[in-house]
């Protein structure tokens, strides 16, 4: 492999063909290839179609602990210290993301390091040593971010693992990437070496590369998986989703200054489905992620000064480090509605909930307006045009369009110019959820906040200055009375220390 890598190295001022994906090989994993011969960087991803969704009951955790040490852990040839001395020079850095069907290992590298950096991926990918000691540290490590970082130190966090738990409950889906408490207690090094042996496998792996790589290294990198083993276990199934019948709550109760709420609701459309592209589109104009485009940022945050930040998504959505833009590689096969509601004093806290469902149901009873919907077709053409600004991020995206078959930000563009309000309209008829949602809320204050969800009585906004105009304290008499139908036995309090546990 060395001397193949260094044919490479030779081979750097080859031309690059063109093209943006190869197919697989008859025994190698498929590739997605993005050359661009003029840059100095090169993106590489090792994504394998395996996450959370595999971990065996009772021991959740596993995939992500097995990964983790893989990226972060001593190989058969190198301690992890020699790993970190191994990067240092050349400023690489392994990256691991593990979600609930995709396992991405990353990192971005100048092209004259590539070959250095490829082979100490490699090492990590093929030959992990799984060393008692990286496997002890890394899952003391996913036990104390989830009793102590996610239960203690993280609101928002919480809320949204606490609404996965509500939709997922009893599925693959159901719990956090990084375990649960006790399922982490159960796990061996063992567990971990045979999770590698059955999951990490050819027919589940797909290999990327953007920017200035040598023509040669492409299929050279490749070859070097065809170590892995061919095939192992088959893929989690999954049971198809259902809508709810019912809205239920979940009070989790901590110490918290303000509240985080979450809510959320099943829906039957992926990036692989047509309607999934005007849902876009509705969905950019009721909750866009940290912008001001959104009905919701415009209405709870800008006209009322209700809290920080009000979104909504069409799918599983992680933002990329302090972006507005989600991670790619986080694909899955069943996907869900949610808004986000970031953070809000306890006495506004149920006005915010009734905002952001009656904003919900006018876009679901009224449709978009014309000029609305003209205006949100115009952001989202030149927006999407950001959400691939980097190497790494085209190909993780490109990664995904293999995924779903479908090319998200291709779809837009060339959706885009001919979408009509109708088409918008009709998508969010057919798919948003209708009164029915799982609603998940962070606070210090939860017997108090049962009661008055209960009472069915109006819960008021409560302004700290004067002068909202009438037309908005018109508005927030019908928001503040917004039906959210509940019985006593679906609004649950559970501590936060008993969240994740098992």
């Amino acid at each position: 492999m060395k001397k193949i890598l260094a044919l490479a190295l030779l081979a750097a001022g080859a031309a690059i063909p063109a093209g943006a994906a190869d197919p697989a090989g008859a025994s190698g994993p498929a590739k997605v290839l993005l050359p661009s011969a003029a840059s100095p960087l090169v993106a590489v991803r090792v994504v394998f179609r395996t996450g959370s969704i595999d971990d065996p009951a009772g021991k959740e955790g596993l995939a992500a602990l097995t990964a983790t040490i893989m990226a972060e852990g001593a190989t058969r040839t190198r301690t992890y210290p020699e790993v970190i001395d191994a990067l240092y020079p050349i400023a690489g850095d392994v990256g691991v993301q593990v979600g609930k069907e995709m396992t991405t290992f990353y990192g971005t590298i100048h092209r004259d390091n590539l070959a250095r950096f490829a082979a100490i991926l490699e090492d990590s990918i093929l030959r992990p040593k799984f060393a008692d000691e990286d496997f002890q540290r890394h899952r003391q490590d996913a036990s104390d971010e989830i009793s102590k970082s996610l239960r203690g130190n993280d609101d928002e966090e919480l809320g949204k693992e606490t609404l996965n738990v509500m939709l997922y409950g009893g599925t693959p889906y159901g719990h956090p990437q990084e375990g649960t408490v006790e399922g982490l207690k159960a796990i061996t090094v063992e567990d971990v070496k045979s999770f590698y042996r059955t999951h990490f496998t050819r027919d589940r792996l797909t290999v990327g590369l953007a920017g200035g790589y040598p023509a040669a290294f492409a299929d050279a990198f490749a070859a070097a998986f065809d170590a892995l083993p061919a095939t192992g276990a088959p893929p989690a199934a999954l049971r198809p989703q259902a809508p709810l019948e019912k809205t239920s709550v979940v009070l989790v109760e901590k110490d918290a200054r303000a509240n985080a709420v979450s809510i959320g609701a099943p829906i039957d459309v992926t990036r692989s489905d047509d309607d999934f592209y005007p849902l876009w589109v509705a969905n950019s104009y009721l909750g866009e992620h940290r912008t001001f485009n959104g009905v919701l940022m415009n209405q709870l945050r800008g006209v009322r000064g209700l809290n920080y930040g009000d979104y909504s998504y069409v799918e599983n959505f992680v933002q990329e480090g302090g972006s507005t833009f989600p991670v790619p590689n986080i694909a899955r096969r069943e996907q869900y509605f949610s808004i986000w509601i970031r953070p809000v004093v306890p006495e506004n806290t149920w006005f915010a909930v009734r905002a952001a469902l009656y904003h919900l149901d006018k876009l679901e009873s009224e449709g978009i307006s014309e000029k609305d919907f003209q205006a949100t077709r115009k952001f989202l053409e030149t927006y999407n045009k950001l959400w691939t600004q980097n190497a790494s991020r085209r190909l993780g995206y490109a990664i995904d369009a293999k995924y779903y078959g479908k090319d998200v930000q291709k779809e837009l563009e060339r959706r885009l110019p001919s979408m009509t309000k109708a088409d918008v309209d009709a998508a969010v008829r057919r798919h948003l959820p209708k009164g029915k949602f799982q609603i998940a809320v962070v606070t210090d204050h939860a017997e108090k906040f049962r009661s008055e969800l209960l009472s069915g009585a109006p819960t008021p906004i409560h302004y700290d200055t004067k002068g909202t105009p009438e037309a908005v304290l018109a508005e927030d008499k019908t928001i503040e009375k917004f039906s959210i139908p509940v019985k006593a036995e679906d609004v649950r309090v559970v501590p936060a220390s008993e969240m994740f546990q098992r």
